[in-house]
């Protein structure tokens, strides 16, 4: 099975014929059957939040939630935390899984790693530690490093996942770079993200390099090579998010590929009755 959906619901304008304020849940969950979640990336929410988003989507809407930056080692310049707080934001984070759990709607987790975590002995050490600290709920791991990808080191990292049940993420974005990492999409793949080819954003370290780093628009011959490659894969289930909106491109990009797979999503949230313009 493959499904489409893209990073957050609210920003992207053209599902809702371009209106100028944010999308609605409910109204995405009209087009996409998967969201990511990344304000979770910044901050825990309630359990009151997580319920209200439960109530907004059909019950077989999935959710991939974007681990706090605590629980991926980002540092942190205007504030350092102990040990002891970091384990308390990974028990809250976990007890707002269960709620997804409960309700058979969390895809996974993203644990997205910073580009400054490369493989040595002690961050091999966190990602095992990682396991014990989320017991058995669902991990992605995307590396943001090279040196993870190393032909010395890959094979053995494979085992490693399989062994600790991690997903590793197939990561589309600039090549070349030190902070991105190899397109590896094969049978195992569960998750793709799409972050775009924008070489010059992806470094850019301006007021505006969020949305820089995403600013671009896949082009239909770049979504056919993708089509194919997750065909040729041999995945059975693997979700493909599209995180390239910093020019609002990822909802048209993501509807292009669903045609260009000939998908049909089933059970999407009834979509809003159009208003009428009589005058």
């Amino acid at each position: 099975m493959i499904t489409i959906g893209l990073t957050t619901w609210s920003d992207h304008p053209n599902l809702i014929n371009d209106e100028q304020r944010p999308v609605q849940l409910s109204e995405y969950a009209a087009v996409f059957p998967v969201v990511e979640i990344d304000t979770t990336f910044y901050g825990v929410p309630s359990e009151s939040t997580f319920l209200h988003w439960v109530e907004e989507v059909p019950t077989s809407f999935q959710f991939i939630v974007k681990a706090n930056r605590e629980m991926t080692m980002h540092p942190d310049l205007d504030q350092q935390i102990t040990e002891a707080e970091r384990e308390q934001i990974f028990c809250d984070f976990n007890q707002r899984m269960r709620l997804l759990i409960a309700t058979n709607q969390l895809k996974t987790i993203l644990f997205q790693f910073p580009p400054m975590f490369n493989a040595t002995h002690e961050n091999i050490q966190y990602l095992m530690r990682l396991r014990s600290l989320m017991a058995d709920l669902p991990i992605s791991i995307e590396f943001r490093n090279m040196t993870w990808f190393d032909d010395a080191i890959f094979p053995e990292l494979e085992e490693f996942f399989s062994d600790l049940k991690y997903d590793l993420v197939a990561v589309d974005e600039p090549r070349g770079l030190t902070n991105s990492a190899d397109f590896i999409l094969n049978a195992q793949t569960k998750i793709v993200r799409l972050h775009g080819h924008n070489q010059h954003g992806w470094q850019d370290s301006g007021m505006q390099w969020r949305k820089e780093r995403t600013n671009y628009r896949y082009s239909t011959e770049e979504l056919r090579q993708l089509a194919t490659k997750i065909r040729a894969s041999g995945a059975t289930d693997v979700c493909v998010i599209f995180n390239n909106n910093g020019g609002h491109a990822a909802a048209g990009n993501a509807l292009e590929l669903q045609q260009l797979l000939d998908l049909h999503f089933a059970n999407l949230a009834p979509r809003p009755p159009q208003q009428l313009d009589l005058f």
